[in-house]
Formats: C-alpha cells, structure tokens, sequence
C-alpha cells in the first residue's frame, strides 16, 4: 500500500476527526448479455488515513469520483465504513448518527437540506424544532447569519424561488443554526458572483477564529483552499495521495519555480548558472529553477550581470500545481 505525502502540520489540538485504513466499496453490477449481470466490486475510497484537530480548517480536494463525497458521508454517518476505524468528536459516526447530528453542519453542493416549497424562514424555524435550539440561541445565529450573507429580504421567499447561491447561503445558515462543533462544506462558493465569495469567505474565517469551528471543505474553487486553508489533502482513485501545508501541495505538483525580471531595456534571454530563461516579452523575462533550489544565488546573479529594474518572485498559481499533480499520476 503506498502511503501519502505527509508534512506535520502545526497544531498541537487533540484530533476531533479521525480515520484510519478508511474503505468502502460499492456492488455494481454490469450487463453482460440481454438477460445476465455481472457483480462488480468498486472501491470508492481505499485506505484513506488522517485525523483532524479541533479548530483546523483542511481543503480535501481531488477530481470529480476521486472518492471525496464518500469520505464525507462515511464521516457525516451517511454510510458505512466497509472496513476501518472512524470516530468523529468520540463517536462512530453511523452507530450514533442522531448524536452526532446534533454536533455537526453539513452542506452537499447541489442537495439542498431546506423545503422545497416553504420559505425560507419557515425552513430554519423547523430546524431549530428538530435540532431543539434554544430560542435564545436561534434568534441570536438568525440575526447574525441573515445579516452576514444577506438573506434579509429573502426570508419570506418559498426556497424553490431562491437562485443557487441565495439558496447556498440559506443551506449555510441552516447548517449552523445549531452551533455545531464540526462544519463539512461541499463546493460551498457554487453559483456566487465574486462579491458574494468573498463575504462567504470572510464569514467561515470569522467562524473559525471566534467559534474555533472545524471545517472540512471540497471543492473546485481553489481559490477557496487558498483564502480559508492551511492544509490541504489530495484524494485520487479513492486514495490519499498528499496530506499537508499548502505549501507541500505547490512543492510536490512543480518540478521548477519561476523568478519574474523586468529589465531596464530589452535584452536577449538571461543567461545566469542555475536558471534557464523560458519567456521574453520585451524588456520582461521569465526565468525558471528547480523548485528545491534557492532564488538567492539565481537572484544575485541576475542582478549582477544586468540593469534591473524590478524582480519578482510569485508562487505557482494552485491551479496549474493541481493539474501537474494529476498529470503527474
């Protein structure tokens, strides 16, 4: 079995989460005639280790069957583990399910937890019911969510009414109505316009820093694993194939850096030990380095030999790491 890529992380919390040789598969069977069916077993998710402390925001992230939302509902107690150990805040998830319900907030992408037909201020009236929130504790979260998503005017609007992100900020505000300890977001920003993911970000910032809220969040927006994650884990073909700072992602998916100079006036491609020059647009070039190597060295060396007139040193775009990642296998 071939383990992930692990880097320890700096948090010294006691895990909230954890999963260890973690697997689930699934019976489909095939046609393999007009009147016979083949039994097929799938593994969605396969040895898949980790454990999570309270209070830590972590980006799981992979392509689309990569096993991501299997994971979720093994830890939400949705399903059950084929094999393996899970405990999420004590308890095993799908033994204890109503327990854990009451400490958890999950919102599934596209699957809305609201009814369909009721507005929108009905729906979280009857959560509270279900989840037995104390009033006082409900008018409070109301106030505070309706005000920090901007759902005011939308609160006597029947849910099948909503667009899909007004509808993504009322499952967000029904996921924490109850004040869970754990908040599990699948594509939480889909359908927002940029104004409106960046105040969902602030919002699940603020959370984690006032509430010490742990989040646990899939997506395909990766600019959301950068705004709100310190920690990152890569699940591909239902395996865990990276788990650790963001920066071990950008380290493990480029073979090489780049170093940005503008010089004073054009000039033929840079010529310094260390670098190779793979881009000249005018007086700028685009300098490239292992990505183990110091920029120091390649740095002096460009300064010495030319008139510079500016330098500069940007991170691999996550993106394009992402897609090194996979290509890579």
């Amino acid at each position: 079995m071939t383990q992930p890529e692990t880097q320890p992380t700096q948090t010294h919390r006691e895990p909230l989460i954890e999963a260890r040789d973690l697997r689930r598969t699934f019976v489909v069977r095939r046609r393999a005639g007009r009147l016979r069916r083949v039994a097929t077993e799938v593994e969605a998710v396969r040895d898949v280790t980790f454990s999570i402390g309270a209070g830590e925001m972590v980006g799981y992230i992979g392509p689309n069957g990569a096993g991501k939302s299997t994971t979720i509902k093994m830890l939400t107690g949705i399903l059950v583990p084929t094999s393996g150990h899970l405990r999420v805040a004590g308890l095993e998830p799908s033994r204890r399910r109503t327990e854990l319900a009451r400490r958890i907030g999950v919102v599934f992408g596209q699957r809305t937890t609201l009814w369909w037909d009721l507005p929108l201020r009905d729906s979280f009236e009857l959560l509270q019911r279900i989840y037995r929130v104390p009033p006082a504790t409900y008018r409070r979260n109301l106030e505070r969510y309706v005000e920090l998503l901007a759902l005011g005017d939308l609160l006597d609007t029947p849910v099948r009414q909503l667009s899909l992100g007004q509808r993504m900020r009322g499952d967000i505000t029904a996921a924490l109505l109850h004040d869970p300890e754990i908040l599990y977001l699948d594509e939480p920003t889909i359908g927002l316009d940029v104004v409106s993911k960046g105040r969902l970000r602030e919002f699940l910032r603020a959370l984690n820093e006032e509430r010490g809220t742990t989040l646990l969040l899939t997506t395909h927006d990766l600019q959301d694993i950068e705004a709100l994650c310190s920690r990152v884990m890569v699940v591909d073909g239902g395996t865990l194939v990276l788990d650790g700072p963001l920066d071990a992602l950008r380290a493990r998916g480029g073979a090489r850096r780049t170093l940005v100079v503008d010089l004073v006036d054009e000039a033929p491609p840079i010529e310094v030990p260390g670098a190779t020059t793979d881009r000249v647009e005018g007086p700028r070039q685009w300098l490239s380095f292992p990505v183990g190597a110091s920029a120091a060295p390649v740095v002096a060396a460009v300064a010495a030999a030319y008139d510079v007139a500016d330098l500069s040193l940007p991170e691999p775009a996550i993106e394009d790491v992402i897609k090194e990642l996979y290509a890579g296998g």
